[in-house]
């Protein structure tokens, strides 16, 4: 039987997810490295001494690899938190991400972003964001899945609010090293704390029902639904698909935002206060998303945000064009809005299509699509060198976000054989 109130110590859950998500989302402050990275003036100061200027297209690796291993590592990354509990996956990727940080800062070199950054981060992201987000769904029913999804993503996404003004006051003090052994080590404790205080319902918990509406039935239980017979349905390849054409729009803003801003603006200090910006509404496209998603659907959620950013990814170029940085501002933050959103969306749709038991391990297999959409980052830097702008990048963004529509209008709930 239900209980009557959702217990406090299922917040406290929430909260240490979005706690360490907060952590983990530096992946959405790489603009501000990036932009200092392929200055030349900048890097040859004494501060940076051992560093060497690095292109547009290396210096979008790092992050590229991060998400791919991010992506892949989420997978047993989600079936060690089916299996062994949330507070040992999440210690694992805290202290992954930590040391990779610092090995970024001491190796000082292309090769040490890709090592430290890319596969340290990639590991301790993969590992440590699969076990907040199910961990806290299990506490909730389905009438709260979109919001509670967005409150613990949200910390993922709202990282770039204080990571890019940190690091931007870090690097440009006392060098990029410097930032990377700082939240290296601040990363490591935190994590590792908030970690203690994941937790899983007991055993038989049933979660608080929705408010019962006259000539409504109440809901079915869920069916949990195994791996192995998720992917035996075309809706599992359909979220997939749609992960991978939510996310390519997002993260092509992100990790060139601060380059962007100062292309259409001239200085430093508008490319952070754009990260900025983008972390906030970021954020705020997750629990955004995710309530109302729980009031007209995760499809119509879906298709709204997509449509919109797609108009918004045709206009881009044209503020950049005509130096518009509150136009600039608007587009991309309705970009952020709508890549946020979706990382609401899609554990949601998991849990709704397969059930909260398996959450873990399923979700780790859809969300290789996030991995797989980070292909936009490096496509769009061998555009940049190969044309001198971003701009056929924004429409190809465009166009995949339309297919994008066309997919989650014709994604329907699949039917288990015992139903």
């Amino acid at each position: 039987m239900a209980i009557d109130k959702t217990p406090a110590q299922a917040w406290r859950v929430v909260f240490a997810g979005t706690t360490i998500n907060l952590c983990l989302g530096v992946l959405y402050a790489w603009s501000v490295w990036k932009v200092r990275l392929v200055n030349p003036e900048f890097m040859a100061l004494e501060m940076n001494a051992g560093w060497q200027v690095i292109n547009h297209a290396q210096a979008s690796t790092p992050v590229t690899l991060c998400m791919l291993i991010f992506g892949l590592l989420m997978i047993p990354g989600g079936r060690l938190q089916d299996t062994k509990g949330p507070t040992i996956a999440a210690s694992i990727g805290g202290i992954a991400i930590g040391i990779g940080l610092i090995i970024a800062g001491a190796m000082k070199s292309y090769t040490g972003l890709i090592i430290g950054y890319g596969i340290g981060g990639g590991i301790g992201m993969g590992i440590g964001y699969a076990a907040p987000t199910p961990a806290a769904l299990k506490w909730f029913g389905p009438h709260k899945r979109g919001l509670v999804a967005g409150l613990v993503v949200s910390g993922y996404g709202g990282a770039a609010l204080y990571v890019s003004p940190l690091a931007k006051w870090i690097i440009d003090a006392w060098g990029v090293s410097a930032s990377f052994y700082f939240l290296g080590v601040a990363y490591l404790i935190v994590i590792c704390a908030a970690a203690q205080v994941l937790a899983w319902p007991e055993e038989g918990y049933v979660p608080e029902a929705p408010p019962a509406v006259e000539g409504v039935a109440p809901p079915k239980p869920p069916i949990d639904w195994t791996a192995g017979e998720m992917t035996k349905t075309w809706q599992f390849y359909a979220l997939v698909m749609m992960f991978i054409l939510n996310t390519q729009s997002g993260i092509l803003i992100i990790t060139n935002a601060a380059g962007l801003a100062k292309k259409t603006a001239a200085g430093l200090v508008a490319g952070w206060v754009l990260a900025s910006f983008g972390g906030l509404i970021n954020a705020a496209g997750r629990i955004g998303t995710g309530k109302y998603s729980d009031i007209i659907g995760r499809n119509n959620a879906y298709m709204l945000n997509a449509g919109i950013s797609a108009i918004a990814m045709l206009c881009i170029p044209y503020a950049i064009a005509t130096k518009s940085i509150g136009l600039l501002f608007l587009l991309a933050g309705i970009g952020y809005w709508q890549y946020g959103g979706g990382l609401a969306l899609m554990p949601s749709y998991t849990a709704d299509f397969y059930g909260p038991k398996n959450l873990g391990f399923n979700y780790g297999l859809i969300f290789i699509g996030w991995a797989f959409g980070a292909f936009m980052p490096r496509l769009a830097g061998m555009i940049r060198d190969a044309t001198g702008s971003f701009n056929i990048a924004f429409y190809l963004s465009a166009s995949f976000l339309i297919v994008a529509i066309i997919l989650a209008f014709i994604t329907k709930k699949p039917k288990h054989a015992t139903e």
